[in-house]
């Protein structure tokens, strides 16, 4: 059986996020493989894998901030508001000033209302939204809050009736970048689309410490414990009070000793006891980890 821990990944373009998974369940051996949130085919960067009883850590990891770099191209749109789909209008934009495409990008920083895509994997009465919008159905997805709390640009290029922004952002989970990409480009009246994108950071965990989808049968596995530290910090508990958590049962009075709520519970042996939250002024497990799911 497969070491449990978390697999940190980097994917490359043309590859879907189930290939990478498909890859590492035949590398490691083994089908309890999931990932903590998909990347489209074109998009690469970061994906998080958990393996073995790791898996259960993942729902602490789908909900974390990510960073992204991308290129949006102005003066063209798409029907998927990336390069894979088929141009829908163009304008030129070459006449467009740096000023007025920084006044448009700070309206889409912050605490936004934003329309996914409608190529997104978003579920509309139990369908994809991809699927209904590829067999020529009408497809009107809900606006959502997302926080966008960094929308730089980088780099900029223009040649001919095309303006191309490198950008990074930083945004909540949930935040799709295409869609930023094709509101900018209608707010500047030009259309606009994504060229490429890259995920850089989910959380704590960065692309720079990730292994390519061809090599992870040698990539090194962050333990649970480490894992689950990086991600919601660390309790320190005694050997009898690791046994409590695992039995079910409270630590009385030891709410003021976490840091973070919920927090990574670990055994003076290094090992994840589970994690833990408050309830009231006591401390109890919110998700145990089996011993041999931990190690």
């Amino acid at each position: 059986m497969a070491a449990p821990g978390i697999l940190l990944v980097d994917k490359s373009g043309g590859m879907t996020s189930h290939d990478v998974v498909a890859r590492a369940r035949r590398a490691l051996g083994t089908r309890k493989i999931g990932h903590a949130g998909t990347l489209d085919p074109m998009a690469t960067g970061l994906l998080v894998l958990g393996v073995e009883g790791a898996t259960r850590l993942l729902t602490f990891v789908v909900g974390l901030d990510k960073t992204y770099e991308a290129t949006i191209r102005l003066g063209v749109a798409t029907d998927t508001d990336d390069a894979d789909g088929q141009a829908v209008s163009s304008a030129d934009a070459s006449s467009l000033v740096p000023s007025r495409i920084v006044d448009e990008i700070t309206k889409l920083t912050g605490r936004i209302s934003q329309v996914p895509s409608t190529y997104s994997a978003i579920k509309v009465d139990g369908r994809r939204a991809y699927d209904l919008a590829r067999a020529g159905e009408q497809v009107e997805l809900k606006a959502r809050e997302v926080t966008v709390s960094r929308f730089d640009v980088v780099a900029e290029r223009r040649e001919g009736a095309v303006v191309d922004l490198d950008v990074v952002v930083d945004c909540t989970s949930g935040t799709y970048i295409r869609s930023l990409a094709r509101d900018l480009g209608a707010a500047l009246g030009v259309g606009g689309h994504l060229t490429a994108l890259r995920r850089t950071r989910i959380g704590p965990f960065e692309v720079a410490g990730a292994a390519p989808a061809d090599a992870v049968a040698d990539a090194p596995l962050l333990t649970p414990a480490v894992a689950a530290t990086a991600v919601l910090g660390r309790l320190d508990v005694s050997a009898d009070e690791a046994r409590d958590l695992r039995h079910g049962k409270r630590l009385a009075g030891a709410a003021d000793r976490l840091e973070a709520n919920p927090t990574a519970a670990i055994d003076p042996t290094g090992v994840l006891v589970g994690v833990v939250e408050k309830r009231g002024d006591d401390v109890k497990s919110a998700m145990n980890m089996p011993e041999e799911a931990a190690r």
